[in-house]
This record gives structure tokens, sequence and C-alpha cells, in this order.
């Protein structure tokens, strides 16, 4: 019988994922086939996330916001990321609509999860993607400091300055500043 690499997409998954993602079957099957491939079980670990995320960013650390993109990916909380949740969340961050890549972007700031982004969340989130990008990128300039990011940040998108940003503002602030919008979203092409 079949190792754990040949077990195959449930049928009710497969559908599931045509109708959910942009992504054609033959497509999902490939992603299916390499995932399994690295997650012989079918459960990607908050470990191996963190060991391939940062295979991308050498000169970095990536561990703090690998733990801020795992526990978004990870939708039912599971400490595990299945295929379903992996392949949503690529869906989003790869060929998603702006509102889409803004709503998955909101859910990553929003650490603790009671609907808005507090100063220090942003902050949190802004230092781990500078510790990724390491520190010859993150601060060319030296004033560019994860606080001063922050402030302004909230300075352009707080507009009823209670000082949280709600998901509306969050969503109207980048959609309305391209520079934020690709900054807060890791999206170069701004689409």
């Amino acid at each position: 019988m079949g190792g754990a690499g040949s077990k195959k997409l449930p049928k009710e998954d497969l559908d599931f994922l045509i109708g959910n993602t942009n992504f054609t079957k033959q497509q999902i099957k490939a992603w299916y086939k390499g995932f399994m491939k690295d997650c012989p079980n079918g459960q990607l670990t908050r470990a191996k996330f963190l060991e391939v995320y940062s295979s991308f960013f050498p000169q970095g650390n990536a561990e703090k916001f690998c733990e801020h993109v795992f526990r978004t990916f990870d939708s039912d909380n599971s400490g595990k990321i299945d295929f379903k949740e992996f392949l949503l969340a690529i869906n989003i961050t790869s060929a998603g609509k702006p509102e889409q890549k803004l709503e998955w972007a909101f859910q990553m700031y929003d650490v603790n999860g009671d609907g808005t982004i507090e100063p220090k969340e942003m902050t949190e989130i802004i230092a781990a993607i500078y510790n990724m990008v390491g520190p010859q990128l993150a601060y060319n300039d030296p004033n560019d400091t994860p606080e001063q990011r922050t402030t302004e940040i909230f300075g352009k998108m707080d507009e009823n300055n209670d000082g949280v940003l709600s998901k509306d503002e969050f969503i109207k602030g980048c959609m309305a500043d391209q520079f934020l919008y690709q900054m807060l979203t890791a999206d170069s092409s701004g689409e």
C-alpha cells in the first residue's frame, strides 16, 4: 500500500478549493503533491513553516514574522496548517483581489483578534518585518524605526483619532496609498 505521499486529496476538498480559489484542478493537485511531499502527514507544523519561510530571507531573522503569518494561516487555531488552510491563504496572498489581501493582512496585524489594530500590534509586525529583511534593508534611514513607521501609518489611517485602526480604516487607508498597500501586504505588484 502506498505511503502517506500517495494519499489523494479528498474529492470534497478538491471541489471546495476549485470553488473558493483561483486555482485550476491541475494546479490544486500539483500544490497538494508538493504539500504532501513536504508534510507527509498532511499537516504543516509551525517548525516546518519557519524552516521553509526562513529560507527565503537568509540575511534576516524571519522567526517573529513567521509566527504572525502562521497564526493567520492557521484559521482553526489548531497549531498546524492543513492543505485547505494553506491553499486558501496562498490564494489570497498571491492571487486575491486587493481587498482580500487587505482583509488577510488585517487579520495578521490584529494580533489579539479583537477586531482592531493597536499601535503596539502594528509596531510588533513592522519590527518583525524589519528583522526578517535584515538590518541593511530595513534601516536605510536611521529615523525609519518600527515605532516611527507606525506613527506615520496611524496618522494617515486613524480617521476618527480613537488610537486604533478598524478594518474599514485599514482597508481604506491602504487602498488610498499605494506605498502603504505594498508595504503592509508585502505585495510589490500593487494589485
